[in-house]
């Protein structure tokens, strides 16, 4: 049985380390292609820089009583942002 996004679509990937700026610091951010594209298209979506974006879930995420690393709070961001477009 085949799973949907098998290798053959290259779905499953390492992940890929990229340099963003945030509050005029570079840091680095270590994600699978698909959640840079999934940035990349919800950046788009709201008419952002990716730096923007990805600045405005660091500051959400450090409101948290224990607050992630940054790569996992951008997937859970995404994760949500694509559940609430299903609904």
């Amino acid at each position: 049985m085949a799973i949907r996004g098998g290798s053959e679509n290259k779905l499953y990937r390492p992940p890929v380390k990229r340099s963003v700026t945030i509050a005029g610091h570079q840091t680095s951010i270590t994600l699978e292609p698909v959640f840079w594209r999934g940035l990349e298209s919800e950046a788009a979506k709201a008419a952002l820089p990716i730096n923007a974006l990805v600045a405005r879930i660091d500051a959400d995420r450090l409101e948290a009583d224990d607050p992630p690393n940054l790569a996992s709070a951008i997937r859970s961001w995404l994760y949500t942002q694509s559940v609430t477009d299903l609904s």
